[in-house]
């Protein structure tokens, strides 16, 4: 519509939230009026109370309405906007999908015009309502909730974007490491059955964000516990050596970093062998150790084909 003058003129548009930015509560509530609905501050906070979403409140009003035209069906889109903007604005404090939806925005404006630190500061709060909501609407897994809410970006893909911009912000100011082991311990524990490479990214957050903060023990125990239970996946091999062999603190240590991947390479059968030999290989070249890397080149080629076939 915005691009095509034609077009505009042959569609009526929708009304939209920024819509009523400009109007005061009166003004909202008389329109609001006119289309049938009769709402006051202590009504909209009881119905708030048990409705995850203005959307919710709207819905049900609208369940016994026939439309007699498309410009009356737009028209009442004004229901769930006003509705929407009047909880924002009385009970800001109170979690709802709309409010989540705008925090979630706002911090993807503020990390593209200022940076992950002021990004983070907003998604933690949204963070928090997210929690809320689980609690509220009683939803056990991130697949119901992107099943149930249309916003606009998906829990599943805003739940990593977090933990990496925490680690982002982390990388200036502790607290946002700190931060992100409490979001990811909260993500494994209420969600231990979603998405396994989610998962995955979790753990890998959790210990790396340990590694980051010179907390070496609890980060060892977490890949070891992890390790114990499943000793062939590779990649959780690679995650813990990089800790040692990528890390800005005092406890890079480039021979633990090669005895980890060694004794992962060790175990019979053990997933992503080609991975780890690379990986391996790309270590010991650093050290200049030329004839001990062409070794671990030639394992990672002669693995490649099996992994592959393994993975399809």
């Amino acid at each position: 519509m915005a691009a095509d003058a034609k077009y505009r003129k042959k569609v009526t548009p929708r009304p939209r939230r920024s819509h009523a930015q400009p109007l005061s509560d009166e003004e909202l509530l008389t329109k609001l009026r006119s289309l049938g609905v009769e709402i006051d501050r202590p009504g909209l906070e009881r119905l708030s109370e048990q409705a995850l979403s203005a959307e919710e409140i709207a819905r049900r009003l609208l369940e016994q309405r026939v439309f007699k035209s498309q410009r009356e069906e737009l028209e009442s889109d004004w229901i769930w906007i006003g509705l929407a903007t009047l909880w924002q604005r009385w009970f800001p404090d109170r979690a709802g999908i709309e409010l989540l939806d705008d925090k979630m925005q706002l911090g993807y404006d503020l990390l593209a015009s200022s940076g992950s630190v002021a990004a983070c500061r907003i998604w933690l709060e949204a963070w928090n309502d997210v929690l809320r909501l689980f609690n509220k609407s009683g939803l056990k897994s991130i697949q119901e909730f992107d099943d149930r809410f249309r916003v606009t970006q998906s829990l599943f893909n805003w739940i990593q974007d977090l933990e990496q911009e925490l680690w982002n912000a982390g990388l200036g100011d502790r607290q946002f490491l700190t931060a992100r082991i409490a979001v990811v311990e909260e993500a494994l524990r209420r969600f231990p059955s979603d998405d396994a490479l989610m998962i995955e990214n979790c753990r890998r957050a959790w210990a790396e964000s340990y590694f980051e903060l010179g907390e070496a023990d609890k980060a060892e125990a977490l890949y070891q516990d992890w390790l114990k239970a499943d000793p062939g996946w590779g990649w959780r091999w690679i995650g813990w050596s990089d800790r040692y062999g990528f890390t800005r603190t005092e406890r890079q240590d480039l021979k633990r970093c090669e005895q980890i991947l060694r004794e992962g390479l060790s175990i019979a059968g053990v997933r992503d062998r080609a991975d780890m030999a690379e990986r391996l290989a790309d270590l010991l070249e650093e050290q200049g150790r030329h004839e001990e890397a062409a070794e671990f080149w030639r394992e990672a080629e002669a693995a490649a084909p099996h992994q592959r076939d393994h993975s399809g």
